[in-house]
Formats: structure tokens, sequence, C-alpha cells
């Protein structure tokens, strides 16, 4: 009965983002302890953050943090009684999806230049 729409895809997104973000804050506060524990460990993680493997992990976490971010933004939106309507609704799932997309590839545009 089911057809498949963008607000099942954006829920489902969010929920997914919202498990990676948990082994993402387990890495960040694992960085945390890091540098809480010295100059020796601090240089280890971040010689582990910069590596090719680590920029992706890094570029991952963005990847569900923002998504995750946007589709809170779209909740808030309806918890004011905002976008009820099925062409809004839509609207808003589709603009997520882009909106969260285009911020993931300026944070690490931004990022980088600041390299």
């Amino acid at each position: 009965i089911y057809r498949w729409s963008w607000t099942m895809a954006t829920s489902i997104i969010h929920r997914a983002t919202g498990c990676a973000l948990y082994a993402g804050t387990v890495l960040i506060a694992a960085w945390l302890v890091a540098a809480a524990s010295g100059p020796a460990a601090f240089e280890k993680a971040q010689w582990i953050a910069g590596s090719p493997l680590g920029r992706l992990v890094l570029f991952v976490y963005s990847f569900a943090l923002l998504p995750h971010m946007v589709g809170a933004l779209r909740h808030f939106v309806w918890d004011l009684g905002l976008g009820y309507d099925p062409q809004t609704r839509m609207n808003l799932a589709k603009y997520s999806v882009v909106v969260s997309g285009a911020l993931t590839v300026l944070l690490w545009i931004v990022v980088l230049a600041m390299r």
C-alpha cells in the first residue's frame, strides 16, 4: 500500500545518520582523551585524523552530521505546525537532501582551503 516517497527516504536517512553519529562521537571523545593525555598522544591522534583514512572518516562523519541536522530543522518546522500540506512536505524532504549535500561539500571546501 505504501509508495516510496521523499519523506520516507529522509526519515530513513535521519535514523541512519543518527546511528552513524554515535560512532563518530566515540571517535571525537577518543580525540579529546588524546588531547588531554599529553602532546605525544595528541600528535598521534592528529596524525591518524590527517591520514587519508582519517580524512575519509571525518568526511563520512560530517556527511552524517549535516543531513541529520537539516532533518532536525525540517522536523522543527513541522513542530511549529507548518509545512503539512503534501506538496510542501515533499519539497521540504527534497530540499533537505540537496541542502545537506551542498553544506557537506561547502564545509569541506572551506576546510581544505584553510589548510
